[in-house]
């Protein structure tokens, strides 16, 4: 049988043990890539219900209610437990802040100890009345 020059039997296997070596690290740094994308995920989710709870808010005549509402109607299931929405109205402006708390590794889950907020404000829609 032929053998290429410079080869020995101590080599058979290696790329298997290599693989499997590689394997913990591989599967590690998937596992921080899906936790940035659930982060990047809960500050859109909470970017967008802020926006949501404004826009609700600058049109109806009971604002801190019809905003609150709306802050909550678009999230998910998942980020539904831990969230909180706060809407005020000062000096002709309705802002709301949206609190998601993010989820370790499946949405619905634990969640880390810090929240991701998100902020929104607009100008009171004035009726032609």
């Amino acid at each position: 049988m032929w053998r290429p020059v410079g080869r020995t039997e101590r080599d058979r296997g290696q790329v298997a043990i290599e693989f499997l070596g590689m394997t913990p690290l591989i599967l590690l740094t998937l596992v921080l890539l899906w936790q940035f994308v659930l982060v990047g995920y809960t500050f859109t989710l909470a970017g967008n219900a802020a926006d949501e709870a404004v826009r609700a808010g600058t049109a109806a005549e009971d604002r801190q209610g019809a905003c609150q509402r709306a802050g909550m109607a678009d999230l998910p299931g998942a980020w539904e437990g831990g969230a909180s929405v706060s809407c005020g109205e000062s000096g002709g402006m309705v802002t709301a802040e949206v609190r998601l708390r993010v989820p370790v590794l499946f949405p619905g889950a634990i969640g880390f100890p810090f929240e991701v907020t998100g902020h929104a404000g607009a100008v009171v829609e004035e009726t032609g009345d």
